[in-house]
């Protein structure tokens, strides 16, 4: 897509209730976008890192929230998370494709957090790690 046919919202509005970002954008797709999945896609350098492999798992986000959003330009957005996270532009286009590829994005996050023995909420997953191989509280003691 060149930037003179990329979609451009028609409509932005911040759901604080649901946690959803609702978009609509100007070909007529209209998307409603989790704030955990844009927390956790942030495409700061923060969660991406600064090349293949950088990347930063996030974890803990299923409460995050955003306390305001600011204009970027004619071309994107910055949410302020509830959790200090303020670093990502998201512009119009990656919001789009946050909204079309939600499924797999989602798929793949959740595969992530539990091949690295986590939870959406951010604590271990007791069935993932079995105490008997370090996931005990250290006191030497299985509780």
């Amino acid at each position: 897509m060149s930037s003179s046919s990329s979609p451009v919202p028609l409509s932005f509005k911040v759901r604080k209730l649901s946690r959803v970002v609702e978009v609509e954008f100007d070909d007529g797709a209209s998307f409603a976008l989790p704030f955990e999945l844009m927390r956790v896609y942030s495409p700061s350098a923060e969660v991406r890192g600064h090349g293949p492999g950088q990347e930063v798992l996030q974890i803990g986000k299923r409460e995050v929230g955003i306390d305001g959003i600011e204009p970027v330009g004619n071309y994107g957005v910055k949410p302020l998370f509830s959790d200090g996270h303020v670093s990502g532009i998201y512009t119009w286009d990656f919001l789009y494709q946050l909204g079309r590829d939600q499924a797999p994005m989602w798929e793949t996050y959740l595969q992530k957090l539990e091949a690295a023995g986590f939870t959406r909420d951010g604590g271990r997953d007791p069935q993932a790690v079995p105490l008997e191989q370090g996931g005990g509280h250290g006191c030497g003691h299985k509780h």
